[in-house]
């Protein structure tokens, strides 16, 4: 990530101004770095932020990323779109500003429209952009629906601290044969930004996505409660290594962190909302069916998530997605208020 804001930075320069340049505090060739500017885009060819997301005079902002790729391969048409605009709305409501991210012909956008998100959830083949290939989607002028890895990215290069989705990717059941493990968690070991979700999506392994947190260095709390949810579920039948009650307590978490200079995220686990839970039984039953049916298609890479998702909808005659809807928008107004609570801090002076 820090590359990623270095690189914007440095793209800004003009070449009326390459002369000035004092070359020795660069650490590559004059000529290498002569192509580079010929090669990269201006920054304001490559990130475009909302105005109203942009702080001023009075300090941070309490700013809430979200993600497209749950509006591009989450959920059905229309559905995905009238739940993208119900979480900004929800963010709004806790007191938050909400920043819809996605790659728009080459540009990172960081606060959509209307429109856009409209064109994101109704048209086809939008791909999904991740770590790996958020430069070559920005090179080739696509669009792309950024999944919680480059939303991560893409908040941070933009200075949002906060980002709300509905679960996280990790671990696949036969991981051991088969590596598929998502880029979401090493994302979180790298990228300082807290990611409020409702835990691991409910058709991964947690135990084995809890082993490769833990490995990374990521701190999970689960909020409200001792156990970890999953996704749909408010059970995971795995204890959560860390309990937080309060917004206030993740956010100061958060900045301890980085004061101390430590790299990374910070995972919140949010429960789903009583009245939309799914019992931990019920779902895993959806979910053998829907990885049954998976595994004799030979459904694999990028697909895998989609397909289980788009299976169990069916499985589940929409309760799945109902679920979904909800959890989400409780994740969007919980992240508000740790938004909040995070700006409240960059307007006070410390006093350590």
């Amino acid at each position: 990530t820090r590359g990623l804001e270095t690189g914007l930075r440095q793209r800004t320069l003009r070449r009326d101004s390459r002369a000035k340049i004092n070359r020795k505090h660069w650490h590559m060739p004059a000529a290498v770095l002569e192509r580079t500017f010929q090669m990269l885009k201006s920054e304001a060819e490559m990130i475009e932020i909302k105005q109203e997301l942009k702080g001023g005079e009075s300090g941070p902002l309490p700013v809430v990323a979200l993600e497209t790729s749950i509006v591009s391969h989450g959920m059905p048409y229309p559905e995905n779109v009238s739940t993208a605009l119900e979480v900004e709305a929800a963010v709004r409501e806790a007191g938050g500003i909400p920043a819809t991210v996605g790659i728009v012909n080459g540009r990172i956008k960081v606060g959509l429209s209307e429109a856009e998100i409209e064109h994101f959830g109704r048209a086809e083949g939008i791909r999904k952009v991740s770590r790996a290939d958020l430069a070559v989607a920005i090179a080739r002028g696509d669009t792309g629906a950024t999944t919680v890895s480059a939303t991560m990215l893409c908040a941070k290069a933009a200075g949002i601290e906060v980002f709300a989705t509905g679960g996280i990717g990790g671990v696949h059941f036969g991981a051991e044969d088969t590596f598929d493990i998502s880029q979401d968690l090493h994302e979180l070991a790298q990228t300082a930004v807290i990611v409020v979700s409702s835990g691991p999506k409910a058709i991964l392994d947690v135990g084995k996505t809890l082993e490769v947190l833990e490995t990374l260095g990521v701190p999970l709390a689960a909020y409200g409660q001792d156990e970890l949810p999953a996704f749909w579920s408010s059970s995971s039948g795995c204890k959560a290594p860390l309990r937080m009650d309060r917004p206030e307590e993740i956010a100061n978490s958060f900045l301890v962190r980085k004061e101390l200079g430590i790299p990374g995220g910070f995972l919140v686990a949010n429960p789903v909302p009583a009245r939309f839970d799914i019992p931990k039984d019920v779902s895993e039953s959806w979910i053998k069916r829907a990885l049954d049916e998976a595994s004799s298609r030979a459904v694999s890479g990028k697909a895998v998530t989609p397909f289980l998702l788009n299976s169990i909808l069916e499985i589940s005659d929409g309760r799945s997605i109902a679920s979904n809807v909800e959890l989400v928008k409780s994740n969007a107004k919980l992240g508000a208020k740790i938004a909040k609570k995070i700006a409240d801090a960059g307007r006070t002076p410390k006093t350590r």
